[in-house]
C-alpha cells in the first residue's frame, strides 16, 4: 500500500520508509510520520540512516539491501494505526480484542487517548470484564493458598469459614449447603401444611393450633438455622459487617420470630393478657415467611434474577411511572363519569384508585366495575394503555436477565481458564528452575497443585490482573537464567 502526501510530490523528493507488517508492505513518509514524533515509526523515520544493529533495535528485523523494516505484528490492526497520521485519531475495527489493540498502541508507542470515543467504552467494558475474572481468580487463589503464618485459631476462623460459605471447596462443605438447602424447603413446607384446618390440633381452650409433629420439625429446623448462623458469625473476618449484611438479616428474621414467640408463650401471660398475647404470636409467626429469601443464598438462578433486576432499575421505573399516571388519570375520569349513574359504585377518587390498579394490570376482579357508557369506553382505554405499558419494557428486562446470566457463565468459565494457564507457567518455571522445583509437594500432578497455588500468592503477578492495572504494558517474565 502506497500512501502519497496531499500535495502529489514523489517519493525521492522526501524522506520514506518502507515497513513490512506480518507480510503487508506500506510505503510511509517522514511528513506524515513526524506529526507525532514520540511515535515507534516516527523514530524509525529519523533514524534511518543510523547503523543496522541500532535499527534493529526498533523492529524485528531490517533488510539493508532493501532498506526494509520488518515486525511480526497483525497488519489488521497496523492499518488502524495509521488512521492516527493522516485522520488524526483511531478506531478499532470489528474482530479486534480491544486488550490486545492496546498492547499494539503501546507498541508504537501511541497514547490510549488517542482513541475515539466509542471505542473507549468497548474497551471499558472489557476492561471491567478482567477485573471481575481476575477478582474471582484472587478468590479462588484465596481458597486454594494454605497461609502458614497464621495462628491456629485463625486456621480454624478460616476452615469453618470455607465450610458454611464454600461449598466448592471441599465435600463436607457441600454437603452442608444440600443439608441447608433442604431444611429451607423443610421449613417452608411445614409453614404452609400447619395452616391445613384438617392437620390442626385443639388446645385445652379449644383454639385450633399447628400439629405437634409439625412444631417438632419446625423445631429442629430452627435450631439447624441458628446452629449455622451462629457458626457462621465466628467464622467471620468482619462480624460487624456480617451482621449488616442484607442477607445474613434475612437469615437472623428467619429465626428470631421463633425464639420471640417463646418468649412470649412462657413469660409473656405474666406481664400482658392472653389475647394480646395470641395476637403478637401470630403476627410473629407470619414473619417466618422470611426464611424463604435463604434459597438465594444456595441458588445461583435467584442471585442473577437480582442482579438483573437491579440492572433494570430504569425500565421498572419506566414501567411505575407509566402505571401511576395512568392509575390516577383513569381513576379520576372513572369516578366524574360514573357520578350520573344513581347506583355507582366509584364513590371517591381513591377509592377508584382500586379499580384503575386491576384494570391496567388486566386482573378485572370485577368487584367495581362501570356502569354507564361513558364509563366503559374509559375502562376499555384503561385497559389497552395498561398491557401496552406492561409489554413497553419486558423485553428490555429480559435481554438484562439474559446478559447478566451469560456473563457470569463466562466469567466463571474464563477465571478458571486463567487459574489452569498460571498453573501451567507455575509448572514451566518450576521445570525452568531447580530451586523452585524442590519447593513443590511431591505427587502433585493436577493443575490445582501446589506449584499453582505457590506461583499465584496475592505478592505474585497475576496475569488478568496486571493487564488490566497496566492495560498496554509489556509483563516482565520470571524466568531463572543457569548461570
Amino acid at each position: 500500500t502506497r500512501y502519497a502526501d496531499c500535495n502529489g510530490s514523489e517519493a525521492s523528493e522526501e524522506t520514506e520508509i518502507a515497513v513490512n507488517i506480518g507480510g503487508v508492505k506500506h510505503i510511509l513518509y517522514g511528513d506524515v510520520l513526524n506529526r507525532y514524533p514520540e511515535t515507534r515509526l516516527a523514530e524509525l523515520v529519523n533514524r534511518a540512516t543510523d547503523s543496522t544493529q541500532d535499527l534493529c533495535a526498533l523492529c524485528d528485523d531490517y533488510d539493508d539491501s532493501k532498506r526494509e523494516f520488518y515486525f511480526d505484528r497483525d497488519p489488521e490492526a497496523f492499518k488502524c494505526i495509521l488512521e492516527l497520521y493522516y485522520y488524526g485519531e483511531i478506531h478499532m475495527k470489528r474482530g479486534i480484542c480491544p486488550m490486545c489493540f492496546m498492547k499494539e498502541m503501546d507498541y508504537w508507542g501511541i497514547d490510549a487517548d488517542y482513541l475515539d470515543e466509542c471505542c473507549i467504552s468497548s474497551l471499558n467494558e472489557v476492561q471491567t470484564e478482567l477485573e471481575e475474572i481476575a477478582e474471582k481468580v484472587k478468590t479462588i487463589l484465596d481458597d486454594l493458598e494454605d497461609d502458614t503464618t497464621l495462628t491456629r485459631a485463625q486456621r480454624c476462623q478460616t476452615f469453618l469459614w470455607k465450610l458454611m460459605e464454600k461449598p466448592e471447596s471441599s465435600l463436607a462443605a457441600r454437603i452442608i449447603a444440600v443439608a441447608s438447602f433442604a431444611f429451607i424447603l423443610l421449613s417452608s413446607v411445614v409453614m404452609c401444611v400447619g395452616t391445613i384446618p384438617e392437620l390442626q390440633v385443639e388446645d385445652a381452650e379449644g383454639n385450633l393450633v399447628e400439629h405437634p409433629t409439625l412444631e417438632s420439625i419446625e423445631t429442629a429446623c430452627i435450631i439447624w438455622f441458628t446452629l449455622e448462623y451462629i457458626l457462621r458469625f465466628l467464622s467471620s473476618s468482619n462480624q460487624v459487617r456480617f451482621v449488616f449484611s442484607f442477607m445474613n438479616i434475612i437469615d437472623f428474621l428467619a429465626i428470631m420470630p421463633f425464639y420471640v414467640v417463646l418468649i412470649l408463650t412462657h413469660l409473656g401471660t405474666a406481664v400482658m393478657e392472653l389475647a394480646n398475647v395470641q395476637q403478637a404470636v401470630q403476627a410473629l409467626r407470619i414473619m417466618r415467611i422470611a426464611r424463604i429469601f435463604k434459597l438465594a443464598r444456595h441458588s445461583s438462578g435467584l442471585q442473577t434474577l437480582t442482579f438483573a433486576l437491579k440492572s433494570s432499575l430504569k425500565e421498572l421505573g419506566l414501567l411505575l411511572m407509566y402505571m401511576s399516571v395512568g392509575i390516577f388519570l383513569f381513576s379520576a375520569l372513572g369516578y366524574t363519569l360514573e357520578q350520573s349513574h344513581p347506583d355507582t359504585m366509584f364513590t371517591s377518587i381513591p377509592q377508584s384508585f382500586w379499580w384503575a390498579i386491576i384494570t391496567m394490570t388486566t386482573v378485572g376482579y370485577g368487584d367495581i366495575y362501570p356502569k354507564t357508557t361513558l364509563g366503559r369506553c374509559n375502562a376499555a382505554v384503561s385497559f389497552l394503555c395498561g398491557v401496552i405499558a406492561i409489554a413497553l419494557p419486558i423485553h428490555p428486562i429480559i435481554n438484562n436477565f439474559v446478559i447478566v446470566y451469560s456473563k457470569q457463565r463466562v466469567l466463571e468459565t474464563a477465571a478458571k481458564h486463567e487459574i489452569e494457564l498460571m498453573a501451567l507457567r507455575a509448572k514451566e518455571e518450576a521445570q525452568d528452575c531447580p530451586e523452585a522445583e524442590r519447593t513443590v509437594s511431591p505427587g502433585s500432578s493436577s493443575v490445582w497443585d501446589s506449584a499453582a497455588v505457590s506461583a499465584s500468592q496475592s505478592d505474585t503477578y497475576i496475569p488478568l490482573l496486571g493487564d488490566t492495572a497496566n492495560m498496554s504494558k509489556d509483563q516482565p517474565t520470571h524466568k531463572c537464567k543457569n548461570n
